[in-house]
């Protein structure tokens, strides 16, 4: 259920030259900050061989930018450009928008609030600190 309405939003996020593994570094350079191409591969699991050829996609669409660390002048950096953050913003608005929508259309009043009262008990299932066997 759950990998059918991750796929039916990843449908809707828009734009497809922005492929999954393409979005999912902007996600982390979102979240994580500016990261070198080393970095964003082990975080991602993929190679750096793989990351550095999305890391250039991305580049080459004004995404990404690469500039030197600060700290090390051999190693660079990736981040998010302004046209990255943004086409990541109208995504993530694009999903929302038809998720509300589906709800409000699908759904009556007091199945929304069977929804809300169930995404309560999963948040505080994923949040939990204790694992049981």
């Amino acid at each position: 259920m759950a990998g059918a309405l991750i796929r039916r939003l990843r449908a809707e996020s828009g734009d497809p030259i922005y492929a999954r593994p393409l979005v999912s570094v902007l996600r982390r350079l979102d979240s994580d900050g500016p990261m070198t191409t080393a970095d964003l591969a082990r975080a991602e699991f993929m190679t750096p061989q793989s990351m550095g050829a999305s890391v250039g996609e991305l580049e080459e669409h004004g995404l990404v930018a690469r500039t030197d660390d600060p700290s090390d002048g051999r190693r660079k950096l990736v981040s998010l450009t302004r046209e990255g953050s943004q086409v990541l913003a109208e995504s993530r608005a694009r999903r929302r928008t038809w998720l509300v929508r589906a709800i409000e259309t699908e759904l009556d009043v007091p199945e929304q609030r069977r929804l809300l009262a169930a995404l309560e008990l999963l948040r505080r299932v994923t949040e939990s600190t204790t694992h049981r066997p």
